[in-house]
């Protein structure tokens, strides 16, 4: 059976729902042949060999800063499937990919854009960012680490996307930041807070290549595309909380509140009297988690326009001294600001009256 055909029609079945896009989906060719199979063979689409005409386009110019840096990976796991996927050069020694395109590898070959192939260890991985790097033992003078920013970009940003679609190597294509702070999902039901949103054409293939701006600067790794005009990187700021930990032991800890969650909604405000649809509601906290005796889920429901909607749960409107009016600004706080061990104060609304308490976070159970 031809697995990688059957990866592509899942990838373009998900591609109906923003937020569906399978993270597998990426990592997996639409073909395979014999030849593609092996990580060993020569370049069946290589760069021209002569040189490129001169430009002094923009794109141009942010394309052959970055693409040396850009490297194809081919993974074979232990059932026998082959699979591929983008990466680009982190350190010295290491390359930063997506945690799919190496889930399950017995065998890992990366190619950078002018060489051949050549073994790749898997150094760590973290399946709740969907982040792993890899160890290589020889890279090329000319790739050079790319540059990673520390905060999020401006939405309207100008960037490319480098990668391998479809096997079609040292691929380039290009759109603007098209939101920020967006969440994918992860495994057990977390997300991956912070994402970046672009209009950047991704397709299978792509993961794990850079998002770059036009100066060169990575804004994050290529995690997944919609096929309506939507894709989706990891963002650079938690690439920079992440593999650093990856590189030095293998692993990252998350933090982690013991909570169900769900967005104030108009109804769900309705449901608890509350004065504006803001915050973040506590649905339930997990017996034995660091929230338990700290925080309140709900102890009730009430029907609204037909619809049950639960009720008594805090709503947490600030972490600190950042304000958390969504889910999302809420696991990007967690994600980027805090680590297992840290206490925050939680401003939250508890009962018709507002509140203060402080909560000590743990490390996020294994999946």
């Amino acid at each position: 059976m031809d697995r990688a055909g059957n990866s592509r029609r899942r990838f373009l079945a998900a591609c109906g729902a923003a937020l569906g896009a399978s993270t597998a989906g990426c990592a997996y060719a639409p073909q395979s042949t014999a030849s593609d199979a092996t990580a060993n063979e020569q370049p069946t689409q290589t760069p021209a060999e002569e040189a490129l005409p001169d430009s002094d386009a923009s794109y141009t110019q942010a394309y052959r800063n970055t693409v040396e840096s850009v490297v194809e990976i081919r993974v074979k796991t232990a059932s026998g499937s082959f699979g591929q996927g983008s990466g680009f050069v982190y350190d010295d020694r290491h390359l930063v990919t997506n945690q799919h395109v190496v889930d399950g590898a017995s065998d890992v070959h990366v190619r950078f854009h002018d060489g051949g192939w050549q073994r790749a260890d898997l150094a760590g991985a973290d399946v709740y960012s969907d982040l792993a790097v890899l160890e290589i033992r020889d890279r090329p003078d000319s790739a050079s680490p790319v540059s990673l920013v520390e905060s999020d970009p401006a939405i309207g940003t100008e960037v490319i996307a480098i990668g391998n679609p479809f096997g079609y190597t040292g691929s380039v294509s290009a759109g603007i930041v098209s939101g920020v702070d967006r969440t994918l999902p992860a495994a057990n039901g977390f997300s991956i807070p912070d994402a970046i949103q672009t209009d950047a054409a991704v397709n299978p293939g792509n993961s794990g290549g850079p998002l770059v701006t036009l100066d060169g600067d990575g804004v994050g790794v290529i995690n997944a595309g919609s096929g309506d005009n939507i894709g989706f990187a990891i963002s650079a700021p938690l690439i920079n909380r992440v593999a650093p930990s990856l590189v030095a032991r293998g692993s990252y800890d998350h933090s982690y509140m013991g909570v169900r969650l769900m967005s104030v909604t108009p109804l769900v405000a309705d449901a608890n009297d509350l004065d504006r649809a803001l915050g973040v509601y506590i649905d339930d906290v997990l017996s034995g988690s660091p929230s338990d005796g700290v925080l309140q889920g709900s102890d009730g429901q009430t029907t609204i326009d037909g619809q049950q909607v639960p009720t008594g749960g805090d709503v947490i409107t600030r972490l600190d001294d950042t304000p958390v009016p969504t889910r999302q600004a809420l696991s990007s706080f967690l994600a980027l600001e805090t680590s297992p061990g840290s206490t925050v104060s939680v401003e939250l609304q508890r009962d018709g009256s507002r509140q203060t308490v402080e909560l000590t976070l743990g490390s996020r159970p294994e999946p």
